[in-house]
């Protein structure tokens, strides 16, 4: 199977049913590119960099989250609505099956926080985080907490019309990605698939953005993106994690 057949292999809904359901709203997607051997050093054994034309990438994610819940509750007020903000590569585990790992998970709601690193193993990292729509403009702040960092400051609209990823071209490598890699604190390295309708997507103007996210990670950006895409809400179901062979 081929890396483009493998991620469309992916996007196929699981028959098992969902542990619960999120919509993510108001996405932006800045990528870097990176030498592989480089981001190949940071992963967890058992999954080997991602390429596209011989290149690695990183990407900055700031993104609402909206009507976070498990399957069997409805969405609550304040609990279910907050910002997140992550920084990421892409990989595939010893099976073939592509995905994403995090380095980070910056998010304005501490008890998702805790959840995610408690039960996911996620990097997930308290910040104050504020985001506001003056018509097609999204203005996005977050400052991690406990850190002496400056306020990541980002500022984008759309500026072309929706379009979904065409299969094999550098947006489909980069925002079709359906499963997440986590390590648990014992060294197992766990998978977790998500599903929804594959993203409607334009071209993004960036007025403000910033590298601080991918610093506090560890590495260092230079020059501007080599991709700045911002997409429409997307229903998603999430279903758990299994462990990786």
């Amino acid at each position: 199977m081929t890396s483009v057949e493998a991620q469309l292999a992916a996007r196929i809904r699981p028959s098992s049913p969902p542990v619960g359901s999120q919509r993510w709203n108001d996405l932006l997607f800045l990528h870097w590119q990176m030498d592989p051997l480089i981001v190949q050093d940071t992963l967890p054994s058992g999954l080997t960099v991602d390429t596209f034309d011989g290149a690695a990438y990183l990407g900055i994610v700031p993104f609402l989250m909206q009507r976070v819940r498990p399957r069997w509750l409805p969405p609550v007020p304040w609990l279910s609505w907050f910002l997140e903000l992550n920084v990421r590569t892409y990989v595939h585990d010893a099976e073939g099956r592509p995905g994403v790992l995090f380095y980070s998970l910056d998010c304005n709601q501490p008890i998702a926080v805790w959840v995610a690193r408690a039960a996911f193993s996620l990097p997930y990292f308290h910040a104050r985080m504020t985001a506001m729509r003056e018509n097609d403009r999204v203005d996005y702040t977050c400052l991690r907490s406990n850190t002496i960092s400056e306020t990541a400051h980002f500022s984008w609209r759309p500026i072309s019309d929706s379009r979904e990823a065409k299969v094999g071209s550098l947006e489909f490598f980069l925002v079709e990605r359906y499963f997440l890699f986590t390590q648990s604190r014992g060294g197992q390295l766990f998978a977790g698939q998500v599903h929804h309708r594959p993203y409607q997507f334009r071209d993004a103007a960036v007025m403000q953005q910033s590298t601080i996210p991918a610093q506090q990670a560890g590495f260092t950006l230079t020059g501007p993106p080599v991709s700045a895409l911002c997409a429409s809400a997307v229903d998603v179901s999430i279903f758990p994690l299994k462990p990786c062979r």
